[in-house]
């Protein structure tokens, strides 16, 4: 992997991801605070980004490429979308990575450890804390739609023995 630096006051990268329509909601004081959590962060071919069962306060922003997310060694999902959003899950209950993540092809990411929202005070903190986990949300409405479509879709195949 090769990352950069936090990316505080670096305008080109505030200036691309203000394009992901996830971080519409986002105000530019906010995006300003995000990118100072943030860093880029670069994968080879079969790199693994994250492993499951560890953790880390990591959430991770696809700028381009493809993860391949991983269960007890078995795919569950491919993202490839820019602005794809994956690591919430371990982000938000500081818990154990609940699958891998794996860089399928040449993948950057926007990579931000939440951690420093604890850090924040006051208004910042609420507002800036708002923001985000509206966004997760949103992520998570999002998955589990899909996830209930694909479980109908399967009940509606099964063939039922009486």
């Amino acid at each position: 992997m090769q990352e950069t630096d936090f990316l505080k006051g670096n305008q080109r990268v505030l200036n691309d991801i203000k394009k992901f329509e996830i971080f519409e909601p986002f105000q530019e004081d906010e995006l300003h605070h995000l990118m100072s959590m943030s860093k880029i962060r670069k994968y080879n071919p079969g790199e693994t980004i994250f492993e499951q069962g560890s953790a880390d306060t990591w959430l991770y922003f696809m700028v381009y490429g493809k993860v391949r997310l991983m269960k007890d060694n078995k795919p569950v999902a491919m993202l490839q979308r820019r602005g794809d959003v994956f690591g919430e899950m371990g982000a938000i209950e500081c818990a154990p990575r609940s699958a891998s993540a794996v860089a399928v092809g040449e993948t950057v990411c926007l990579a931000t450890d939440i951690y420093y929202i604890e850090q924040l005070t006051g208004n910042d903190k609420l507002a800036f804390g708002y923001v985000i986990y509206r966004v997760f949300s949103g992520v998570l409405a999002d998955r589990l739609r899909a996830t209930t479509e694909e479980l109908l879709e399967l009940k509606g195949r099964s063939i039922k023995i009486w």
